[in-house]
Order: structure tokens, then sequence, then C-alpha cells
């Protein structure tokens, strides 16, 4: 939920920069329907009563999602911000797929947001996990709403969701044609 939080930064530094919000509609995303796709796929697996019906192939689902919207993000890295993105999904796939298709999470962080959610969950707690540095080791505060833990994946997608918003906003000065 952590980046939920980079829309309405995009929006409002996007507007700071003298963007437009209409200026978004010319992004010429592709691929949208393949990563909403993934996307849902992510949300049926860790909502119940979809979480608990995938059971032990959660993992690789999950990692099959994730490989989609990646597919996704990959195909628009041409678009301004998105390059960010990219990077930032290619440090959270890389953790997940290094912990057999779960994202570590740092205890402290964990307790500090309520410990692991009750039900289905891609968050682990494991004494000694690959790629610890790109793991979830940081939380919000719990008094921010949607509080969670988060990587530096995490904040590497957020800022790139954030510029890509920013930057969409702006207006572009005309060319003239040579």
């Amino acid at each position: 939920m952590f980046i939920l939080y980079a829309i309405p930064i995009g929006i409002i530094v996007g507007y700071l920069i003298g963007g437009r919000l209409e200026h978004l509609a010319r992004l010429r995303l592709r691929w949208v329907a393949l990563a909403t796709i993934g996307l849902a796929i992510q949300l049926a697996v860790f909502t119940d009563p979809a979480g608990v019906w995938f059971g032990d192939v959660s993992p690789a689902v999950y990692v099959g999602s994730m490989a989609i919207v990646f597919a996704a993000v990959l195909r628009n890295v041409a678009i301004r911000g998105v390059a960010v993105i990219a990077i930032g999904a290619a440090c959270n796939l890389a953790a997940i797929v290094a912990n057999g298709g779960w994202m570590p999470a740092d205890p402290g962080a964990l307790a500090s947001v309520g410990g692991l959610p009750t039900g289905p969950s891609n968050s682990i707690v494991v004494a000694d996990p690959a790629l610890r540095p790109l793991t979830d080791l940081f939380a919000l505060p719990s008094w921010l709403p949607f509080a969670n833990v988060f990587s530096v994946g995490d904040v590497l997608i957020a800022v790139g969701i954030a510029a890509t918003i920013a930057l969409g906003m702006r207006t572009r000065p005309a060319v003239a044609p040579a």
C-alpha cells in the first residue's frame, strides 16, 4: 500500500511544476490490460477467500503475476519515469524469487505496523533472507493509513510512479518542424 502514496504526490508535484492533469491522457501506456491482469492475480492471491484457495501454489502464482506486470512495465520503459519503476520492480522480483516466492520482512518493521497480517500475505519472516537489502526492511508510521512494510524496490517504484505522473502532466514545448 506504500506505493499508493505515489499517486497524489505525483499529481501535486505535477501541478507544482506547471503541469495539468488532463495532459496525462497523452501518455500512451502499452499492455495496460496485461498489467491489470497481473495486478488482479496478485490481489486475488493475497485476499480471502481466493488466497486460501491458491494454497501451496501461491508463491508460484505470485511470481508469475509479478513477471506479467514486469513485462508490461518493460514495454513502457521509454516513457519518462517508467525506467525507475522497472528498476524497483526488478529489485522486488529478485528478492521474491530468491526467497521462494515470498518477500521477507524485517521483524522489527513488521512489529511497528502490527505484525504479520492475518490471512494470505506475501510477507514472511526468515532468519537469513537471500538478498536481504532488497527485502521489506522499512515501515511506514503506524498512524498513517495503509501503514505497511516496504522495500527499496517499493521506494523506487513509488518514485517512478510519482515522476511518471508529474512529468506526464507537464506541457511539452512545441517543436518546430525541421
